[in-house]
Parts: structure tokens; C-alpha cells; sequence
């Protein structure tokens, strides 16, 4: 579909982007807080699903609403609340604020991505499957795995600095990642591994950053798993 992906690349520049820029906020700015009024469960960016019949929204407790924090799946038009969606939580998220959480729909609201920082520098990505009034957590795609033959675990891998994926949907059923990380290294073992996804620079005063850039198309499966295309190099950043 040449003329459909021609059509998602600003978007896509401009998630990336967003994203980016949410990441390199100055500390005054790193977190995004918003006080909950006691039944107030606040629409996140891009919530609401193309039916018309559902919606992805947030609530919290608290002065910074990060008490008890949760995203639901709502009924609408009534605004009802049906479940919550699994992996988002008080534990994991950095932003509290309804506008900090990002829902990509499927165009026919039978999936949804959710994309929220929860590091400063980290976006967490994940896909739903909805099914009705019920939303399944699916394992979702890793491109710096199928790279690599590794995940990444944060508490052994305190050297990646940024991790940001961004999904935008080009059919029911399809859609196309990108992935952008960055590694401080001592040293560049890990660009040589990564080949064309990545690129390394010195650091002042000694070390390496070494950025990863992907892309993929994926497809969800009939038994619920995901298909990714083989990763592609991505754009890189100027770094420092």
C-alpha cells in the first residue's frame, strides 16, 4: 500500500517527535500531574475508538493523581467503566495527567495501543485486544529483540538511556513500528552487532552512545499473537 504509508510518515515523524521532546523535558517539567475529581475518569489522547462505542480513560487519587493510578476501558456513549487494562498501574507509570497517555485505535476499535512514559527517558507501549467488552494485554512486539535475540531488563541494563516506540495502524490488522533507543557503552560492541540499526559516537569525557533505530511492519494473527517484518534501518538522531 505505497500510497497509505506515503500518508503515515509525517505522522509518524511527528509521534517520534512528540515523544522525543516529552523525554528531553527539563526536570521542573518531568512529570505531567492532574488532580482526579472523585467519579472523574478523563479521556486519554486519541481515547476514544473509531465505533464511537468505546474509549481508553484514566483516574487516579491523590494531590498529583498518581495514587491508585489505573486506565480503564469505557462504554460509551454513558461513559461506563467495563475493566481495567493490565500493565498500567501506580508502579509504572511517570505521568499521572490524561493528555501524557496516548491510544492508537485499530480502524475497526478491535485493538489499541497505549503508549506512556514510565522512566523519564522510557515509553512503554502496549497492545490491547478487544474483544467486546473485555481488552486482553497481547505480547507485543520487541524489534531491538528480534535484533538482537535479547530483551532488555532494566534492572541489569541501567545503560539504556531512551527507549521510544511508536505504532500507527495501516489497516485493521496491520500496522508499522518504530523503535529509537539509546546505550551508553564503554565500548561499541553493540553498534558492530547492530549493524545498519545502529550507530555510535564518542561521549565527552569518555564511553559511547550507542543509538538504536528500527522499523517493521507487523500483523496481528488470528490466535492473537503478532507477525513483525523483518527491522529495517530507522532515522538517528544528532547526538552529542
Amino acid at each position: 500500500m505505497p500510497v497509505l504509508r506515503h500518508n503515515i510518515m509525517p505522522l509518524r515523524r511527528a509521534i517520534l517527535a512528540l515523544a522525543l521532546t516529552l523525554a528531553a523535558s527539563s526536570p521542573a517539567f518531568a512529570t505531567a500531574e492532574h488532580r482526579y475529581g472523585k467519579n472523574e475518569y478523563a479521556i486519554i489522547q486519541g481515547g476514544r475508538a473509531p465505533n464511537g462505542k468505546l474509549s481508553v480513560a484514566a483516574h487516579g487519587g491523590g494531590e498529583s493523581g498518581s495514587e491508585g493510578f489505573r486506565i480503564y476501558l469505557m462504554a460509551e456513549p454513558g461513559h461506563r467503566r467495563l475493566m481495567t487494562l493490565d500493565n498500567v498501574d501506580d508502579d509504572n507509570i511517570l505521568d499521572s495527567a490524561p493528555d501524557a497517555f496516548h491510544a492508537a485505535w485499530s480502524p475497526d476499535s478491535r485493538t489499541v495501543a497505549v503508549s506512556f512514559r514510565s522512566e523519564r527517558h522510557i515509553v512503554t507501549l502496549n497492545i490491547y485486544a478487544i474483544d467486546g467488552n473485555r481488552a486482553k494485554l497481547l505480547d507485543g512486539p520487541d524489534l531491538f529483540r528480534d535484533a538482537t535475540s535479547r530483551t532488555v531488563d532494566r534492572a541489569n541494563d541501567g545503560d539504556m538511556r531512551t527507549s521510544v516506540p511508536a505504532l500507527t495502524w495501516l489497516s485493521p490488522r496491520r500496522f508499522h513500528l518504530t523503535e529509537y533507543r539509546v546505550f551508553v557503552e564503554d565500548d561499541t560492541v553493540l553498534a558492530d552487532k547492530l549493524g545498519p540499526l545502529g550507530k555510535a559516537s564518542k561521549r565527552d569525557g569518555g564511553g559511547n552512545t550507542i543509538q538504536f533505530s528500527a522499523e517493521a511492519d507487523g500483523e496481528l494473527m488470528p490466535d492473537g499473537k503478532i507477525r513483525m517484518g523483518k527491522p529495517q534501518p530507522g532515522k538517528f538522531q544528532d547526538v552529542d
